[in-house]
């Protein structure tokens, strides 16, 4: 058994830090391997500025969030290079981090012009993403159009997500495939997509805890069809004893999931203090 003196010439090696320096929740944050917690601004920070995402989700001891666009934050495409700048350094300069940006671009209109305006914008997201130190840029599928048969919009927005997903790889960025829309968050119908991208590796699955993850064979079936793809996942109140949330955090443990999980709630008069709620009763699944 080594002496105390052997201990104290041990420890006297190891670096030190002021008392008043230690944050509980960062050192705990910094030992948890897994998923990581956030938010996107959508609904419930949707009225936050950058300098209250901030301040909030630090109280609250969440480590990221997806910046959802026309939101009171402003990231938005329009920015300057410097205001870009500028959002990168806040972030940079804080324990939370940009980790996603949400925008509304699709590709299942039976228009060509309103599709290739999506993909240009797209691009441009990739562009701000990469400026402002996001990681990737979230789209959606929004329908199936009922003129359109559904096997050729499956595969326009599949050829849609291959371009994007070029540029976003140039851009060092992803592009995260949100598993929505009526008819398009059918899991078999995100896998055909993803099939007619040419499984893109800068094209991930944004699993977003849909009910309809239940049809088509059920959870396990409809996890399996993109669980090599997944890159970030979406969750609603986890109350909700409809959907099987530990089903979730284990399937997500079991292909070593280490991105953002982010709470996609409703807006609250007490945010700080549900997002508060929430992110115990996640730590409380995954731990």
């Amino acid at each position: 058994m080594p002496s105390r003196r052997d201990f104290l010439a041990t420890t006297a090696l190891l670096p030190t830090l002021p008392l008043d320096s230690f944050n509980p929740q960062q050192a705990a944050r910094s030992r948890r391997r897994g998923p990581k917690i956030g938010t996107v601004t959508y609904n419930i920070a949707k009225d936050w500025d950058i300098e209250a995402i901030i301040k909030n989700l630090t109280e609250v001891g969440m480590e990221g969030v997806e910046l959802r666009t026309t939101h009171r934050h402003g990231v938005e495409i329009a920015l300057t290079p410097g205001q870009r700048a500028e959002v990168r350094k806040r972030f940079d300069d804080s324990p939370v981090k940009i980790a996603g940006l949400g925008t509304v671009c699709e590709y299942q209109s039976a228009d060509p012009a309103s599709v290739r305006r999506n993909i240009e914008e797209t691009k441009r997201w990739c562009q701000l993403a990469r400026d402002v130190g996001s990681p990737g840029v979230k789209v959606r599928p929004n329908g199936l159009p009922k003129e359109v048969p559904e096997e050729k919009t499956l595969a326009q927005i599949g050829r849609a997500l291959k371009e994007c997903g070029d540029v976003a790889r140039d851009q060092g960025v992803l592009i995260q495939l949100e598993v929505h829309g009526e008819g398009t968050s059918r899991l078999p119908r995100i896998r055909r997509m993803l099939d007619q991208a040419g499984n893109h590796p800068a094209v991930k699955v944004c699993w977003n805890s849909n009910q309809t993850d239940l049809l088509d064979g059920g959870f396990e079936s409809n996890f399996r069809l993109v669980r090599d793809q997944i890159g970030q996942v979406h969750m609603r109140d986890l109350f909700l004893e409809e959907y099987p949330w530990r089903d979730l955090i284990r399937a997500l443990h079991e292909i070593d999931f280490q991105g953002f999980c982010f709470a996609e709630i409703p807006e609250s008069a007490d945010p700080v203090r549900v997002l508060k709620y929430f992110r115990r009763l996640f730590l409380a699944f995954v731990t």
